[in-house]
């Protein structure tokens, strides 16, 4: 049935689609009723009859008696029956082979299904659990033209089309793998006739696919929603009867669509093409019915809008009231109507979806104003038969199937999409004979779910939707801004008339009390349902999801009801006859805002229930956790705190405290407009475009540096050793557990459980929603920079062949960007409104408050779902990036979410976390606010940051957390550094960290040594593979993307380890200067093997190529960046030796001249006095330091060549055994116990940082004994 039809008018019930247009008769109907009403010399009551019935003038003798049903019957076999004509059309070309349900039904042909193909509901909604499973219907086609449709449930890989009975279907090939035999695939994008070609759009779910034939032509073609995609075959093989084309379907694992043949009518009919399957002959007879009561109704409203016409007429008593005419010819209609269903029960479906839901809708509207009035006099009729149960029945599937497949169209916002299906669902579900109706149906939740669903769009539906595109400074019509505002608006305002329809249906469902023994409780219904709905997605999170999974959208708008559930409520007053909650107070405002006393029962994470059998918990999976913290009376236990009690006295915001939390705050709303602009126009710069766990938190992937390199470089074993003392776990004060309260039943719908259900259903829906929008916004900046990059290119060029080259590829940057700026739009509208930022923020309070609360218990915390944690920190994270800003950034965290940064800095290295993805979730977290000014300071103002975080991110520097560890570093000391300021402003570093890693790294040499030697070992790999990288390049010379990405990132990490490597010889210097030179030798080695790389390349212009990104510019990303910081790191020790308490310590300079590479040192020096620092920054502000290093480049020169004379003086002992044979640049003054191998001291406590084995016999190393020689002697000390 074409959708349009829907907004017909009033008078067209629209079922002319269906059963030839009778437009004109209607009109003429329309006409008449006017005559007949001022016609004062005929009797009224026949003529009211003759426009009711559609009849001619004076067709009706005088009637004798009154007007009762039987004689509306008489009248209807008499005059409407006899005079109706069934849809009679040519049906010659098709063959329909009875597979038991019927010689005219089209069904599949059992014996023609490969691989796990089931009907998971009747009549043709099927399901692949096969890898690729294929069947075909019982009907053939040779001649004419000929459709079916297929309503799309998922919209992976499917192919969708015509086969004959000679294609072969296996485990992997189907319809269009073989000659004869031709398929559409949306997913694709792609038609197939053995091979694959380029055809149609992108499809949806909820997209209705038609499947068109034309045998008289030769030609197959495909629709979209009743739109052609084109003609996708031409020129195909004739056939001859009874040997023709099947409708067939090949579906992936998962993979759900609904056919229809023509049992229903078709949502999208095309002009010309034929049903396989024949409507059944009474349908035009009930269109002629239903109009008949239109007519009936039409007239009524007539009399309500001019009744004082009406009431002379009848005190003239030539005109009889309709209130006495409406009931017995409605009556005498519907019984009619009925009887003739009952009589032909296979013809209820297409009544029910076809002519009735249309009746229907043409009575109540599509767009307010609805006609409640004149719908309820038709419901209470209809409700007088039991046969309209049955249709009824077929009226709720349709509306929740038009629901599913309904696309919001721009000219009829604000009522536009599901909202006509909704509205008219709602208003028959306040019957309780339908509601009950409903609920006896064996797929409620199927239904529901339907109800739940929204379409989402692809790129063609965006165009529609979003006509005029507009960026700040794009070059575009100056009318397009306000367009593009104005489409916005009118969009926003269609999806909350969804939502609010979808809030208006879920309450029918909360309120409803099943008629069954025991009583249930109002809302146990919907908590069955949200139960059921999170069972059936189990594992909708993963890369591969498993088969039956509900649709996104449906995750979507539940989980849209239940955050305006907890948080701005229902808008029915006191809603606690229903929702109960752990706390018995405050029950006015939502139950996210109260403040005060908060509860929670903690039973909810020790009960293994379905639905989160298989959710990962913090301390591991539920069934290791129960054998190894078992527990036993605490199922009972409601855990009680005051709001705010984890915060500081200082800095504690509450719903109770003089200042409000952001979600309650009335702060300057002119904040709000300052992004009226329909995207960002500035985003943090940052080099780094990679995620380091793309399936956890999408906000913090979209900003954590150079994380990515988890799918190049293998994770090497963790050295992270925490201790659990080191947490605190004690009571916290303002806390307790109580029994929970026995009257509560376990079926009532608790407030504390849907905050739980809005968790999961965030993180298995929201959040790959949330991780698109992310990755367009991400998209959309780097596409505008590179446009007017381009822009400027342009601008810049003269010849004309670089000209044309130019504006190809602006054309393609600027198509991205209007791509982009559409999805923006469309995520802006559908995710980001106020109220929706107002109950994430609440819900962010909430959750966090709990979490830190459950740390302080043990056996509580470690049964916490890892969902609970991801949900939260994608939260933050979400609203700090909202576009429209939900709040200013210097506000975000210190009016109400102080707690948050609690949270992360006391758990990113908790032992007690099992899952490392999780714990680096959290220190990503810190990695990408610790970027900005306003909340950098937060963590400064923060208490358990300034006691936890400095020595847990020394300990967190492992072979897995080492990236992100890194990130935070350099911000804390951002600035301080050689070459870092490029404008020689003053260091923006944290000065309060600084001073607290400095007295971490003092105080724990143990801790800071293990550090540093981790960062030295980390440094020289990344070096090395950059090296083989471009090594690989220069072979090959040529620059592939990915090694070129890959060059980019391990050189971005080499220069952000030197930089942390330079700021500890800047605060530690005595780790280098003091004691053994093993740390100072280290560094030597390491700024030599790292100028050897920078400076020996063969081709300096490939090279220098291969360190920087398409687009990005050679002031941005050189050499100097790595070149840098061992500038830096070289003044340091300098500047650290001239000190008085250091003089007598490692020389320096005598530590580099030993190196056995004196010529290629002193070139690479030459070459960092000689780099044009001037690309990266001030010159003359660091003028005094490249003095420092010439100095240290004489004095090196001076010591090689005092060190040659000194050697040539005294001869080379080649024989000389007392050297060690590792590095044979000292002597073997040391030994390994029990084996007594020997080697250097030095060689020997660098091994042991790594390795507690022999490097000579692999023997396990007790102790290292120093020896002395004197006089031929060995001396042990």
């Amino acid at each position: 049935m074409a959708e349009d039809s829907l907004r017909i008018g009033r008078l067209s019930s629209g079922l002319a689609m269906i059963l030839n247009s009778e437009d004109g008769k209607e009109n003429l109907s329309k006409s008449r009723l006017v005559s007949y009403c001022n016609d004062f010399g005929q009797q009224s009551v026949e003529r009211a009859l003759e426009y009711v019935f559609g009849l001619p003038n004076k067709s009706l003798a005088p009637l004798s008696g009154p007007i009762e049903s039987s004689l509306v019957r008489s009248i209807i076999k008499n005059h409407v029956y006899s005079s109706s004509d069934a849809l009679v059309s040519k049906r010659n070309g098709v063959c329909i082979v009875d597979n038991g349900s019927g010689p005219d039904v089209v069904g599949l042909e059992e014996f023609s299904v490969c691989g796990e193909i089931r009907i998971i509901k009747p009549p043709l909604l099927l399901e692949s659990l096969a890898v690729f499973g294929s069947a075909r219907a019982n009907t053939c086609v040779w001649n004419g033209k000929w459709m079916y449709e297929v309503i799309l449930e998922t919209s992976g890989i499917q192919q969708l089309g015509w086969a004959t009975i000679s294609c072969p279907f296996t485990d992997h090939k189907g319809v269009g793998d073989a000659d004869d035999s031709y398929a559409f695939d949306g997913r694709r994008v792609s038609k197939w006739n053995k091979e694959a070609e380029p055809y149609g759009q992108s499809w949806v779910a909820g997209d209705v696919i038609g499947c068109c034939i034309d045998l008289d032509h030769d030609e197959i073609s495909f629709y979209r929603n009743g739109v052609s995609l084109g003609l996708a075959f031409s020129g195909i093989r004739k056939m001859g009867p009874g040997f023709g084309y099947y409708p067939a379907v090949s579906l992936s694992q998962g993979e759900r669509c609904e056919l229809n043949f023509g049992a229903r009518p078709f949502k999208y009919p095309i002009d010309g093409y034929l049903p396989l399957q024949a409507p059944p002959s009474f349908s035009s007879f009930a269109k002629q019915l239903l109009d008949c009561l239109s007519r009936l109704l039409d007239m009524q409203s007539v009399e309500r809008a001019e009744r004082s016409s009406v009431e002379k007429l009848r005190r003239l008593k030539r005109f009889v009231s309709l209130e006495e005419l409406f009931y017995p010819v409605s009556h005498g209609i519907c019984e009619e109507l009925f009887s003739a269903v009952e009589a032909d029960c296979r013809s209820a479906e297409y009544i029910g979806w076809g002519p009735l839901l249309l009746f229907l809708m043409g009575i109540f509207g599509v767009q307010p104003p609805h006609d409640w009035l004149s719908l309820d006099r038709v419901l209470d009729v209809f409700l007088e038969f039991q046969g309209s149960h049955v249709m009824f029945e077929h009226i709720i599937n349709a509306l929740s199937c038009g629901c599913k497949t309904a696309s919001l169209v721009l000219t009829e916002c604000p009522f536009s999409g599901s909202y006509s299906y909704l509205a008219l669902a709602c208003h028959l579900l306040r019957r309780e004979q339908l509601k009950v109706l409903w609920w006896k149906s064996s797929d409620f939740d199927f239904l529901f779910e339907g109800f739940l669903s929204r379409k989402s769009p692809n790129r063609q539906d965006l165009q529609c939707m979003i006509p005029s595109v507009w960026w700040p400074g794009s070059c575009e019509d100056v009318s397009a801004e306000s367009s593009m505002l104005l489409t916005t608006t009118a969009l926003s305002g269609a999806v909350s008339k969804i939502e609010e329809k979808h809030r208006d249906l879920c309450l029918l469902v909360i309120q409803f009390i099943p008629p069954i023994s025991p009583p249930q409780f109002p809302g146990s219904l919907f908590r069955t349902f949200v139960q059921n709905l999170l069972l059936k997605n189990r594992g909708a999170d993963r890369n591969m999801p498993p088969p039956g999974i509900s649709s996104n959208s449906v995750l979507v708008s539940l989980y849209t009801v239940i955050l305006h559930v907890l948080s701005e409520g229902l808008g029915m007053g006191n809603i606690c006859g229903w929702l109960k909650s752990c706390d018995s107070g405050g029950h006015d405002t939502g139950f996210l805002h109260r403040g005060g006393h908060q509860s929670f029962p903690i039973s909810l994470f020790l009960k293994n229930d379905p639905h989160r059998a298989d959710i990962s918990r913090i301390g591991g999976s539920f069934s290791h956790l129960s054998k190894s913290h078992p527990v036993h009376d605490q199922e009972a236990e409601v855990i009680r705190w005051e709001e705010g009690c984890m915060d500081d006295e200082e800095s504690r915001v509450t719903h109770l405290t003089k200042q409000k939390p952001c979600c309650c705050s009335c702060y300057d709303m002119e904040f709000t407009k300052c992004s009226k602009y329909p995207i960002r126009t500035t985003t943090k710069s940052s080099r780094h475009h990679c995620s380091t766990i793309p399936e956890r938190s999408a906000q913090v992937a979209a900003e954590c540096s150079t994380g990515s390199l988890n799918d190049e470089i293998a994770d090497k074993p963790s050295s992270s050793s925490q201790s659990e003392s080191e947490f605190g776990y004690h009571q916290v004060q303002h806390m307790r557990t109580v029994p929970r309260d026995s009257d509560v039943s376990s079926t009532t719908l608790r407030e504390e459980e849907l905050l739980d259900a809005l968790l999961l259903l965030y993180h298995i829906g929201l959040a790959p929603n949330f991780k698109q929008a992310s990755y367009y916004m991400s998209h959309q900046s780097q596409s505008i920079s590179l446009l007017e990059e381009t822009d400027k290119q342009i601008r810049e060029r003269a010849c004309s062949e670089q000209l044309k080259r130019l504006k190809e590829t602006r054309n393609n940057y600027r198509e991205e960007v209007i791509d982009c700026v559409r999805h923006c739009a469309w995520y802006r509208v559908s995710l980001f409104s106020r109220w929706k930022q107002r109950g994430m923020y609440a819900t962010c309070m909430w959750t966090v408050q709990l979490l830190l609360v459950l740390s302080k218990l043990d056996s509580a915390f470690i049964y916490i779902p890892e969902f609970y944690v991801e949900a939260l920190v994608d939260f933050f994270h979400v609203l700090r990036k909202s576009d429209p800003p939900f709040v200013p950034p210097a506000i975000f965290i210190k009016q109400g979410l102080t707690s948050f940064v609690t949270f992360v800095v006391t758990h990113f290295n908790d032992p007690r976390i099992s899952s490392a993805d999780l714990r680096d979730l959290l220190l990503q977290s810190i990695s990408v606010l610790v970027q900005y000014r306003e909340y950098l300071a937060a963590f400064e103002n923060n208490e358990a940051a300034k006691q936890r975080m400095p020595k847990s991110l020394l300990s967190a520097f492992d072979n897995r957390s080492w990236i992100p560890v890194t990130n935070i570093l350099l911000r804390l000391c951002k600035g301080s550094g050689f070459g870092s300021s490029k404008h020689g402003e003053s260091s923006s570093s944290s000065v309060i960290f600084q001073r607290l890693l400095r007295e971490a790294c003092i105080n724990d040499e143990e801790l800071f040594s293990a550090f540093l030697n981790r960062l030295f070992n980390t440094l020289s790999w990344t070096m090395t593979e950059f090296s083989v990288s471009i090594r690989e390049m220069q072979e090959k010379y040529q620059v592939l993307e990915f090694q070129q990405r890959k060059c980019c990132v391990i050189f971005d990490l080499s220069c952000n380890l030197a930089r942390v490597l330079e700021l500890c010889t800047l605060e530690i210097p005595q780790a280098f200067l003091s004691g053994p030179d093993t740390n100072l030798r280290r560094l030597t080695e390491l700024i030599v093997f790292i100028l050897n790389h920078i400076t020996s390349a063969a081709d300096a212009e490939f090279f220098d190529l291969s360190l920087r990104r398409h687009g990005q510019s050679l002031e941005k990303v050189n050499r100097g960046m790595i070149l840098a910081p061992l500038v830096g790191i070289i003044v340091n020790m300098l500047d650290a030796s001239a000190e008085s308490e250091f003089k007598e310590q490692n020389d320096v300079v005598g530590v580099f001249a030993s190196m056995d590479c004196p010529e290629t040192m002193n070139y690479g020096f030459q070459y960092m006095l000689e780099y044009n620092w001037a690309i990266s920054f001030r010159v003359e502000t660091y003028v005094h330091k490249l003095c420092q290093l010439e100095d240290f480049l004489s004095l090196l020169i001076s010591h090689t060549e005092s060190q040659k004379i000194e050697g040539l003086q005294c001869g080379e002992n080649d024989a000389d055994d007392g050297m060690c044979c590792i590095c044979y640049a000292c002597e073997a003054d040391a030994q390994f116990a029990p084996c007594s191998h020997r080697s250097c001291y030095g060689c020997i406590t660098r091994h042991l940082l790594n390795c507690q084995r022999c490097f000579f016999c692999n023997a396990t190393v007790l102790e290292v004994v120093r020896t002395i020689e004197k006089s031929g002697k060995i001396i042990k000390e």
